[in-house]
């Protein structure tokens, strides 16, 4: 049975250059749609935040240039708490898909680990 799931995912990048941001992205974008068996037709929509350290390029730009041409995206700032983790990159894919909730793996890479060691521990480590 198809049913609309949320996919989580989060990494870090060296720089506030649009080449960092955009290729950490990239990475964490293959993962996600690897991990989780995801073909392009099945995204229905991308929100990416961006901790407020970070503003040389919007990370919806990679998934354009990844050939997700007809996805809505949309980026904008994540909450500035304090002590939150620095240049962080955020995404929430909604994506149709015959897995439960419960079977998705939600990827962080790098530092990003840190937000959520739960999900990577239960994933073998591997995020």
């Amino acid at each position: 049975m198809q049913r609309i799931v949320g996919i989580r995912g989060a990494t870090t990048t060296e720089y506030n250059t649009s080449d960092s941001i955009l290729k950490d992205t990239r990475i964490l974008l293959k993962e996600i749609l690897e991990k989780n068996d995801v073909k392009n037709d099945e995204i229905i929509s991308m929100i990416f935040t961006v901790s407020n350290d970070l503003n040389a390029a919007f990370p919806a730009a990679a998934a354009r240039e990844m050939g997700l041409t007809d996805v809505p995206l949309i980026c904008t700032n994540e909450i500035n708490v304090p002590g939150s983790l620095e240049k962080c990159i955020r995404v929430l894919m909604h994506t149709y898909t015959d897995k439960t909730r419960g079977s998705i793996n939600h990827v962080y890479l790098k530092n990003a680990k840190k937000l959520r060691p739960d999900l990577v521990e239960k994933q073998g480590g591997i995020s």
